[in-house]
C-alpha cells in the first residue's frame, strides 16, 4: 500500500490499545474500512483483519484469515508482517486447540533470519509446546530467549535452557 494507508492502520491500533474500553466490533469496522481499500487480491487486507479478530478475543475467526494473507503472498509484501502472522496465527492455533499445527508452523521460524520478532516465535511456541504436554522443551526456548538479555548469568542461564532438551 502507501505510508499514509499505513499510518491510518497504525493509528486505529493504537487507538484501540490506549482505549482498553473500545468496542471490539466497532474497532473491527474500522479495520475492516481500512481492509476494504486495499486490492481484493492483496494479501494486507485479511492479515489487519485476523489481527483484528485475533486482538477481539476471536481466534477462531481469525485463523482462515492469517492463512489466506500468508497464501495470498503477505511474505512477498511484507516479511515483516509474514513473520507476524505465523506467529499470530501460531497462537490462534492454540487458543483453538491446534497446538501441535502451531508447532509446525513456528519450528521452521527458529531458524529464519533473526529480526526483532525472534523472541515472541520462541514465546509463542514455547506456549505451543506446554499446551501440548512438552513443558521443558517449552522453557527451554523461554530460558534461550531471556539469557541474552538478562544483566549477568546469560552463559549460565544459555547451558540451563540447552540442558533442558539435550541428553
Amino acid at each position: 500500500m502507501n505510508a499514509d494507508w499505513d499510518d491510518r492502520v497504525t493509528a486505529a491500533w493504537a487507538a484501540f490499545e490506549d482505549d482498553p474500553g473500545q468496542d471490539p466490533a466497532g474497532f473491527r469496522a474500522v479495520i475492516d474500512a481500512l481492509a476494504a481499500e486495499v486490492p481484493e487480491d492483496s494479501p494486507l487486507g485479511p492479515f489487519e483483519r485476523a489481527c483484528a479478530w485475533d486482538s477481539t478475543g476471536r481466534s477462531d475467526r481469525a485463523v482462515p484469515l492469517y492463512r489466506q494473507a500468508l497464501a495470498a503472498g503477505l511474505g512477498e509484501v511484507s516479511a515483516y508482517r509474514a513473520r507476524r502472522a505465523k506467529i499470530q496465527l501460531a497462537s490462534s492455533l492454540r487458543n483453538t486447540g491446534r497446538a501441535t499445527e502451531g508447532v509446525e508452523l513456528l519450528t521452521p521460524e527458529l531458524d529464519a533470519p533473526s529480526d526483532e520478532l525472534d523472541d515472541a516465535v520462541r514465546a509463542t511456541l514455547a506456549l505451543c509446546l506446554s499446551s501440548l504436554g512438552r513443558d521443558r522443551e517449552g522453557l527451554a526456548l523461554v530460558l534461550g530467549a531471556l539469557a541474552p538479555h538478562l544483566p549477568r548469568y546469560r552463559r549460565s542461564m544459555a547451558a540451563y535452557a540447552r540442558g533442558l532438551v539435550e541428553p
